[in-house]
């Protein structure tokens, strides 16, 4: 397998694994909603915290056995 198909797969893993995470992880307390009328806002900030961690873990370990 060339090395673009190793990449090509690679990512379609990470994006699976985003996935889950944020399917699992979309509404945290903690995540700002607004609803007023017609306008919606959702800022997952806690969201993004706990994924922030988990990637960082993630990619430290990988460092850590490369």
């Amino acid at each position: 397998m060339t090395g673009i198909g190793k990449i090509f797969i690679v990512v379609g893993v990470v994006f699976i694994i985003i996935g889950l995470i944020w399917g699992i992880f979309g509404k945290l307390p903690g995540d700002i909603s607004i609803k007023k009328g017609n306008f919606s806002f959702h800022f997952p900030i806690m969201t993004s915290i706990v994924v922030s961690i988990i990637l960082s873990v993630l990619f430290y370990l990988i460092g850590k056995f490369r």
